[in-house]
């Protein structure tokens, strides 16, 4: 597993960094560190418009699937059932969030490796044999910043960011609706993330706060065009949705 790991994410995102650092970005690492989080971006944009999509069908058919938990109360089987039904029928998958964030796990966990194990010569040995060995990395962004050592501004950024990304993420929901208790963990996430951003990158290095912050505004970016792309494909009628769903009752 460990060999996996190694071969198939540590190594090509080490590659791919160096490559940008060297061909791109003229020897700022902290801009290649931008490029090549903009880079795994573009390649989950399909797994994060697809998890964005199954959120907001999920937020259209919440009344429908409260309505069958309160019918099937007494029996969790009919309940499951029918719920996959639901599911199934509006092609929803309840899972995919998760999808999402163990896909991209294994890749901060790759990345944060490489952050803390630095650009030291012995670490070139992991190069590809078609790309040049630079001699040394220069470990600062624009020339001002170390990346090697923690910076509480690159934390209060990243944080701040991803306030905003968070507070995007939370579905619409109609004033007149009650609150339901995945609205309440939702509106507490929103301040929650930020608070875990701060402690998670207090004592890191700089690096892993650029890539943090790249990720959280990216996503700020992806998620506004995903959110207006996917809301007109959608039915903005329930009583689409509500017609479908009764031809099963």
């Amino acid at each position: 597993m460990a060999y996996i790991f190694h071969e198939f994410l540590y190594r090509p995102l080490f590659n791919a960094l160096v490559f940008l650092y060297e061909s791109v970005t003229f020897g700022d690492l902290g801009l290649a560190i931008i490029l090549l989080t903009i880079v795994i971006r573009v390649i989950l944009y399909p797994l994060f418009r697809k998890s964005i999509r199954n959120q907001m069908l999920l937020q259209r058919i919440q009344p429908h699937v409260k309505r069958i938990q309160l019918d099937h109360k007494d029996n969790r089987e009919k309940q499951a059932q029918a719920l996959l039904e639901l599911y199934r029928e509006h092609k929803v998958n309840p899972f995919s969030g998760f999808l999402l964030l163990l896909v991209q796990l294994p890749i901060l966990i790759a990345l944060y490796r490489l952050f803390l194990n630095g650009f030291s010569p012995e670490s070139f040995a992991d190069l590809y044999s078609f790309l040049s060995h630079p001699e040394a990395i220069n470990e600062t962004f624009l020339g001002l910043l170390n990346l090697t050592k923690p910076s509480i501004v690159v934390v209060g950024i990243a944080a701040v960011a991803q306030y905003f990304q968070a507070k995007l993420a939370l579905p619409k929901r109609d004033p007149n609706a009650e609150v339901s208790q995945a609205d309440k963990i939702g509106k507490q996430m929103v301040f929650l993330g930020p608070i875990l951003t701060l402690v998670f990158l207090v004592r890191l290095p700089a690096a892993i706060g650029i890539y943090w912050t790249a990720t959280s505004v990216f996503s700020v970016i992806q998620q506004v065009l995903v959110n207006r792309s996917i809301a007109k494909a959608l039915p903005t009628d329930h009583g689409t949705i509500q017609g479908k769903s009764n031809k099963n009752n």
